[in-house]
């Protein structure tokens, strides 16, 4: 018998998930269809670009993640003891980065933010949701849904229903889960060696190490979000 969502990943507790969203019909709507041979694997970067700016807007750490052509992981841990502590601008601003105003002015963005300002039921329950595990995969996959039907001319489902969700109870399964997601490439024979691929969190972190060799022996910390809320037993070096 399975669970209802809401028991399994509650709001406003701190937890650590390992999601999944796939495309629908496992399509490669991010990669290069088999049939058509049309590529777009550009989206691949959609994905990525628009996951790491809602780790820097949503009360997360992300510790993981990979953009493969049909799915995505995404280990992530929600902090909402983080989001309690942020001030009513910080909500504002960041609420507003997430949803910024139709006409993308600076103006508007602001007027966007006193008006939150000054509803306080409103920015309550924004202050929910930027803890909210739902709305950050909400905020993920829905504008990126509807640039890829804009980009098709198509309209309906990109993605295959809601995402996938798995609680991690320990720093162990944390980093059963980030090797996991991250040999995803390699295990797909997409490459034959850990972060030479894109579009994961492996790469990013390589990436990181080689600009500052000094931090190969700090914990493990969260590649996005919130950085210092939860290190892991181990180190870069490691």
């Amino acid at each position: 018998m399975t669970h209802a969502r809401q028991h399994l990943v509650p709001d406003d507790t701190a937890l650590t998930v390992h999601c999944v969203q796939r495309c629908v019909r496992r399509a490669f709507l991010c990669g290069v269809d088999r049939y058509s041979g049309q590529s777009f694997v550009h989206r691949k970067d959609w994905v990525e670009q628009r996951l790491l700016h809602l780790s820097a807007q949503f009360g997360v750490s992300l510790h993981g993640y990979a953009v493969m052509s049909n799915h995505l992981h995404v280990v992530l841990r929600i902090e909402p003891s983080v989001v309690e502590r942020w001030s009513d601008d910080e909500i504002a601003e960041r609420w507003v980065n997430v949803f910024p105003s139709r006409t993308g002015e600076a103006t508007d963005d602001a007027a966007k933010r006193e008006r939150l300002l000054s509803r306080p039921e409103q920015l309550t329950t924004c202050r929910r949701r930027l803890a909210s595990l739902s709305w950050f995969m909400r905020c993920l996959a829905e504008p990126l849904a509807r640039r890829a039907n804009r980009e098709d001319s198509c309209k309906g489902r990109f993605w295959e229903g809601r995402y996938k969700c798995q609680r991690l109870l320990d720093d162990r399964a944390i980093l059963a889960a980030m090797a996991y997601v991250d040999l995803n490439p390699v295990r797909v024979r997409m490459t034959d060696r850990l972060g030479t691929d894109d579009f994961t969190s492996a790469a990013l972190r390589l990436a990181s190490v080689e600009k500052a060799s000094e931090q190969l022996h700090e914990p493990l910390r969260p590649i996005a979000g919130v950085m210092t809320a939860h290190c892991l037993p181990l180190t870069t070096a490691a």
